[in-house]
């Protein structure tokens, strides 16, 4: 289908703004700054700004609660998009705030290391050790280890999907759901989505993505690795039940949907949503695309679904 209205509004806007990858990586994260949304944020019960160990010293996060008495409520542990270069907690604020309401679970938004400061697998061991102190928390505190769902978007989705295979590979913790958001899974550039979306009208370009890994990495032959590009990985069994979303005008739509079809053939339960008519992005554009709105009403629904909480 065509791009929707609410879509081709948004491209307008950004027309004639230089893309990411002519700029700097701190003069990215300033134009990313610049996009985020204005206005009062959703209102949630609580808001908790926080540290958490990492392995390479303190990790910013943020805690949203839906209520007072959150003892018993699994917990989403959100990694934001950005193509591990830009982004912050503030960036995906309103989506993490949305997400806390609409699931009625705990978030917590992790603030991971940024490349080039600090290249893979910084942020992939930054994700790890946010599950791994959440399921500290919930032994600590004499609740259940095991409600734990990990999500995020782009880069982040990169970052739950990698933090599952980890999370398996490393005997712990367990990890009952992962929500990829038009992940990245593939260091690869060569599929059809690449080809019909990647020229840059559509918003995120193969350029762009090449200058994203390009910061990530330390070197290209690291892509090959499952932990860069979890489709990677010789064995993608025994991973937590998945949703993946993509979006049908994105460069990444193709190895989304790729991933998402290789966790179900490995006997994993995995269920994939395509968007049409909108880009790379609407999610987080929520307040002003519609189908960014339906995403989120999905999501929410399998994080309650995975947790048994309608019952």
């Amino acid at each position: 289908m065509p791009v929707t209205a609410e879509t081709q509004a948004i491209l307008d806007m950004r027309a004639g703004a230089p893309p990411f990858n002519e700029m700097s990586p701190q003069d990215a994260r300033k134009a990313m700054a610049a996009l985020r949304p204005q206005g009062e944020p959703e209102p949630v019960a609580q808001v908790h700004e926080m540290v958490v160990p990492g392995p390479a010293g303190e990790i910013p996060a943020r805690g949203y609660l839906p209520n007072d008495d959150p003892r018993d409520l699994p917990t989403i542990v959100y990694y934001h998009g950005g193509g591990w270069v830009i982004g912050d907690l503030d960036s995906h604020d309103a989506v993490a705030r949305a997400l806390c309401n609409r699931a009625g679970m705990s978030v917590l938004s992790v603030d991971y290391r940024l490349a080039p400061e600090a290249r893979y697998p910084a942020a992939a061991e930054d994700a790890y050790a946010a599950v791994a102190w959440i399921n500290s928390m919930y032994d600590q505190q004499g609740g259940r280890s095991d409600r734990i769902a990990v999500a995020g978007d782009s880069a982040g989705g990169n970052l739950a999907a990698v933090v599952s295979q980890m999370a398996r590979d490393r005997g712990g913790p367990r990890i009952d759901a992962q929500v990829l958001i038009y992940p990245v899974t593939d260091f690869n550039f060569e599929t059809e989505s690449y080809k019909v979306n990647g020229r840059g009208e559509y918003g995120l370009s193969e350029a762009g993505m090449r200058w994203f890994w390009d910061l990530y990495l330390n070197d290209e032959s690291e892509g090959s690795q499952p932990y860069a590009s979890p489709i990677r990985a010789e064995d993608l069994s025994n991973l937590p039940r998945s949703l993946t979303i993509t979006a049908e005008y994105d460069s990444l739509r193709d190895e989304g949907e790729a991933y998402a079809a290789a966790l179900a053939v490995a006997g994993n339960q995995s269920s994939c949503t395509r968007y049409d008519g909108v880009i790379h992005g609407f999610v987080s554009a929520f307040a002003a695309v519609p189908e960014g709105d339906q995403a989120l009403n999905q999501i929410a629904a399998e994080l309650r679904s995975a947790f048994n909480m309608d019952e």
